[in-house]
């Protein structure tokens, strides 16, 4: 396009928001960071006070921007579909007041036919309702997300480092395919104002399939030097595993039940064309975790 964009960050605090921002004024973009909290921001970007679930404040952080991306979800609620799909068309509606020429969204990975989770299905329905209003929506659809911070991926080593075996219910056993923030970074950044980007949904993961259980196993090598001894066992029910997380792990109870029906469908990449359109290998799962931990370390934390 003739211009640079004006780029509005949703959830510029988050896990994957914070990092986005970061990289995109690294490349000389202007950024806004959308903040419910603006005077508390401290990060890159300018920011502006705002929130997806109050309609009206957001005209004005949308006026003059020209690219949207929305990082948002609900899943510490137990309401958690109704808030994001009103959020989403709420924002898609005021980003087709204010003029913008694109939404990128990071959804979930999970075949349009399958039996997706609730969250999943909530993901797949932002998707539409973000673009109702006319703004073309870009999609990047990513299962775990492998980085310090991120939520599913703090759940892996917790579990690694608090267990010195682990029981696992069947769903572990379910395929996924895990991708580095790296990379969810690099292909957010790539699909912005690219015209072979525009009102496409893409497929975003790491170079293999695994199941849980794989990647409990590698993260467990990689962090410890030894494997953790895993035993599977026929029947715990989603909802009797997130009362086990919640034993285990500090992750919220709401958030893991939510995160873990949607570990119960099998998410990997059928659709390769995001790397036509954002070149690069993706980063293999060994060193995502690898760099997870090591930013976890350097921020003095222990593994």
């Amino acid at each position: 396009m003739e211009t640079e964009p004006t780029v509005l960050v949703t959830g510029a605090t988050g896990f994957v928001g914070r990092r986005l921002v970061a990289e995109l004024t690294d490349r000389g973009v202007t950024v806004r960071a959308l903040t419910r909290r603006p005077d508390d921001y401290d990060g890159p970007g300018e920011p502006v006070g705002a929130d997806v679930n109050e309609p009206d404040t957001l005209p004005a952080a949308l006026a003059g921007v020209d690219v949207a991306i929305y990082l948002v979800h609900s899943l510490d609620h137990e309401d958690f579909e109704k808030r994001d799909a009103q959020a989403a068309r709420d924002f898609g509606t005021a980003a087709a007041e204010a003029g913008l020429r694109q939404i990128v969204y990071l959804g979930g990975l999970g075949e349009d036919d399958g039996d997706l989770s609730p969250h999943l299905r909530s993901r797949r329905e932002v998707e539409t309702l973000l673009g109702e209003a006319g703004v073309p929506v870009t999609t990047l659809r990513a299962a775990i997300v492998v980085g310090h911070g991120g939520v599913s991926w703090e759940l892996t080593r917790q579990l690694v480092k608090n267990l010195p075996a682990m029981v696992v219910p069947k769903w572990t056993s379910t395929r996924s395919q895990p991708v580095a923030i790296d990379d969810v970074i690099r292909y957010l950044a790539g699909v912005i104002d690219n015209e072979q980007a525009i009102g496409e949904v893409f497929e975003i993961g790491g170079p293999e399939a695994m199941t849980y259980v794989d990647m409990l196993s590698v993260a467990s090598e990689v962090a410890t030097g030894r494997k953790l001894p895993i035993v599977p066992v026929p029947v715990l029910t989603p909802r009797l595993s997130s009362y086990w997380l919640s034993l285990v792990t500090d992750i919220d109870l709401t958030t893991g039940r939510n995160l873990i029906d949607s570990m119960s469908t099998e998410v990997v990449v059928r659709d390769q064309r995001i790397l036509d359109v954002v070149p690069g290998d993706p980063l293999p799962y060994r060193e995502a975790v690898r760099r997870a931990l090591a930013e976890r370390l350097a921020e003095g934390k222990k593994v």
